[in-house]
Order: C-alpha cells, then sequence, then structure tokens
C-alpha cells in the first residue's frame, strides 16, 4: 500500500518546520548517497545498505554517540520504506503509546498487508516493563523495530529483546567527515548557510572540527550560531574567526557519561596506566573523568584499589599516599582535591608493582571455599580453661619470641592443608626485602606431605 498522501496543512507545518529547524537538522541528509561517514555499516555492499535499499529492512539497534547518524538513518529509512514509519522517543512515549502503536501495526497488516517500521529513539530509556511490552511483537513481526541509544545496548536493553534484533555500532565521525559536512552547510543553498555568504578562515575551521570531538550536530549548530551572530562586513562578507566559533561552542562538546559504558571504560584506562607505569596517560584519563563530571570520591576508592592490587607490599607507603589523597578529596572538595588524586596517581604509576598479596589472598579464598574445613590444629588453639588444657589445647605451641630472630619452624595450616604457600613475595622494592626475610621459610622440611591442588 503506498504512503498516504499529505494535506496542504502537512506540508504548511513541514516547510515551516524546515525553515526554523536548526541547521543540523535541515541539513539532515535524506539518502544513503548524502549520508557521510559510518562506511563499516552503511558503505557499498555492506548488509545494512542494501537492506535500506531493498527495502526489506530487519530490526536492528543502533548504538553510538551523539551526532553519529543514528536519527538520519532512521529517517533515511523512513523515506525509502514502503512501510508505515512509526517514530517515538523513550523520553516521552510509555506503554500506552506502545500499544497503540502494535495496535495499529496490526491492523495495517491484517488490512492492507502493509509492515510497519517503529523506530524508538533512545531506547535505553525504556524500562524494563516498557522493552517488554515491545519485544513480542518484533518477535512475531508485527513491528520491525528500530532502536537508537548511546548507551551499551547489552546493559541497557533486555538481553531477549537485543537477541531479536542486530545491533549495528556507529563510530565518531572523524574530523575530515565533519569537514564535509561543515563545507556542504556553508555553501547550500536551499537549506545551508549560502545566502549568509559567510567564509570560514583555515584556523577557525580547524579549531571547529577539533572541538566538535566527531559530533556532526555540535558541529554544525556551532556553525550557525557563529555565522547568525556575525554582521556582514565589506562586500556583505562574513568572515568567521576562531574566537568566534570558540564563543558559539563554549566549551568542547564532551563525551562522557558518568553513569554509562564510558565511565567503566575510562576508570579500566586509568587502572591499567598505573599498573604499566605511564604517569602521563593516567593524567590524561584521570582529567578526562574530572572533565566529564565523574563523581571524585568513586575514583579515589578506584585509586585505593590500584594501590592494594597492583603495588602491594613493594611499596608499603602506597596504601596509606592514596588514603590520604581520599581524605584530602572529601576534605577539600573540587578542584582543590583533584590536586591531591593527580599526585596519588603519579605516585601509584612510579611505584614498583607487586600482586602478589592479591593473588595470595585470592588462592587462600579458593582453598577455603573448596577444601575440607579440618578444625584449628591443637596446638594453635587457645586455651583460657584447666579443661580446654586437659584436651590438650595449646600443647606443644612453640612461642616465636623465645627462639633466635623470633623465627620458629612449626605447622600452623589443618593437616589437609599442610606446606601450602600462597604468598610469593615479588624482587621489586620492598618485597624484595620480605623476600630475604622469609627466606628461612622455603629452607624448612614441612611437617606434612603438602596437600594436593584445589579442586577447580
Amino acid at each position: 500500500m503506498p504512503k498516504p498522501q499529505k494535506t496542504l496543512f502537512d506540508d504548511q507545518r513541514d516547510e515551516a518546520l524546515q525553515r526554523h529547524a536548526p541547521l543540523a537538522a535541515r541539513m539532515r541528509p535524506r539518502s544513503l548517497e548524502e549520508f557521510v561517514g559510518q562506511e563499516q555499516i552503511v558503505g557499498e555492499g555492506r548488509l545494512l545498505r542494501r537492506a535500506i535499499a531493498s527495502d526489506t529492512l530487519f530490526s536492528v539497534i543502533l548504538w553510538g554517540p551523539p551526532g553519529s547518524g543514528k536519527t538520519t538513518l532512521a529517517r533515511i529509512v523512513a523515506e525509502t520504506t514502503n512501510a508505515h514509519f512509526e517514530l517515538l522517543s523513550a523520553v516521552s512515549a510509555g506503554v500506552a503509546d506502545l500499544r497503540r502503536v502494535v495496535k495499529e501495526a496490526q491492523d495495517r497488516l491484517g488490512m492492507f498487508k502493509q509492515r510497519t517500521v517503529l523506530f524508538i529513539d533512545e531506547i535505553h530509556r525504556f524500562n524494563k516493563a516498557q522493552q517488554d511490552a515491545v519485544l513480542p511483537y518484533v518477535e512475531d513481526g508485527t513491528v520491525i523495530l528500530i532502536g537508537a541509544t548511546t548507551e551499551n545496548p547489552s546493559f541497557e536493553v533486555n538481553s531477549a529483546l537485543l537477541s531479536r534484533a542486530r545491533v549495528f555500532v556507529l563510530e565518531a565521525h572523524t574530523d575530515e567527515q565533519i569537514g564535509v559536512l561543515v563545507d556542504r552547510a556553508l555553501h547550500d543553498d536551499d537549506r545551508g548557510l549560502a545566502s549568509y555568504h559567510a567564509m570560514l578562515a583555515a584556523d577557525a575551521r580547524s579549531f571547529l572540527l577539533n572541538m566538535a570531538n566527531g559530533d556532526a550536530r555540535t558541529a554544525l549548530n556551532a556553525l550557525e550560531a557563529a555565522v547568525l551572530a556575525k554582521p556582514p562586513a565589506l562586500g556583505d562578507k562574513r568572515l568567521i574567526t576562531v574566537d568566534d566559533i570558540r564563543d558559539a561552542l563554549q566549551s568542547r562538546a564532551t563525551r562522557y557519561d558518568k553513569n554509562g559504558e564510558l565511565h567503566y571504560d575510562a576508570i579500566s584506562a586509568l587502572h591499567k596506566c598505573v599498573r604499566d607505569s605511564d604517569p602521563d596517560a593516567a593524567l590524561y584519563w584521570l582529567g578526562r573523568m574530572g572533565d566529564g563530571g565523574e563523581d571524585p570520591m568513586y575514583v579515589a576508592r578506584r585509586v585505593v584499589r590500584m594501590a592494594v592490587e597492583d603495588i602491594g607490599l613493594a611499596d608499603p607507603q602506597a596504601l596509606p599516599l592514596t588514603l590520604a589523597a581520599q581524605q584530602a578529596v572529601h576534605f577539600l572538595g573540587q578542584p582543590e582535591g583533584d590536586l591531591a588524586l593527580a599526585q596519588a596517581v603519579v605516585y601509584l604509576a612510579q611505584a614498583p608493582k607487586s600482586n602478589a598479596v592479591y593473588k595470595a589472598y585470592g588462592d587462600a579464598l579458593r582453598d577455603v571455599a573448596e577444601t575440607r574445613n579440618d578444625p584449628v590444629p591443637m596446638h594453635l588453639r587457645n586455651a583460657p580453661t584447666r579443661l580446654m588444657k586437659g584436651l590438650g589445647y595449646g600443647k606443644g605451641y612453640k612461642y616465636a619470641h623465645d627462639y633466635e630472630d623470633a623465627q620458629v619452624d612449626q605447622e600452623h595450616f589443618p593437616p589437609n592443608l599442610a606446606g601450602r604457600r600462597y604468598y610469593d613475595p615479588g624482587n621489586r622494592g620492598f618485597e624484595a626485602s620480605i623476600r630475604e626475610r622469609l627466606a628461612w621459610r622455603d629452607e624448612r622440611k614441612p611437617s606434612a606431605t603438602p596437600a594436593p591442588p584445589s579442586l577447580t
């Protein structure tokens, strides 16, 4: 069934919206030929491009950063498909809206054999009940779902719904691709800024592309603001300078979400930079998190974790220093407390590394969980009463201070784990001294045959 014809009022409304819409909306590509970037999913011969061109679309989730073209792709589908196109925003739509769309889709399919493409913008904002409401109709083909999200769908989209759609990952635009869109907007007579006779200085263009941070919407809307605010000069020309772009942008388009995937990716990068002894990159990722509005106490907690996991006893001062940094953040707040975190991160990055205690405790916990919990050996038990002494509690215990260097040869494990070794200090930092101190332990003969490895 062909699409319903627009009325005069529809045309007038669309014309008014187009005339007053922001530049990014006016310049939205209307076909795959105009679409810039994302060659990995809509390049010639790619599956999604073939599906759109042949009108054989299937349910998809478009995942990518802001301004990468998710909504644009959905609009292109709306213009090319013979299916009815329905748009919902997860910000304002509810279960009642979904039920209405589904009912209309069922009627449309039954009466006219026409399919319905349902585009849900910001689908990650739908809760579980809302996502469950659309699930059966995606599964039986009543609607073809296009979901757009800036959040990792692995975490934000129900696994059942995710398994019924293909996920396509969009990447942030390169500076070159943003440049194509900016130049197109400057010279477009119909939808762009050509009538303003604007010229973008070379350094201003480079600044705009860099500060847009891969976000096409940010670049185009900043360009429009700069052009409209610039009074015409000689010859009705408007020369847009770096200062004009800076004034229009105010700040870089920040790609960071303190509750989303970048939150976890950034802290992972920071931790790995510390572990790999790279203080410069560690400071960069710390700065990225701070600039994105990350909770400084969260960062402080993770920095303390780095001290005990990756430095350990190779540098015993790492833990108290990170705890001091946490207290400084709590006491000073921001931005003063940020320097304490920076100092802690640099200290940890340059400190000798050891995960010996981390591994040793993990091995000990594994034995606790996976071996028989034998009683505490009699010689290690306390004997506060005469009865307990009579039963042999504490009998044969060797008091370490009665021996040379306070080192005593006696078994401290239960019999099933006799001779077990967990902690193997490294050769770096303070742990080298610990290894020397514990050399006597490795020379002694165990009082029983070591227990077999733990069952896994």
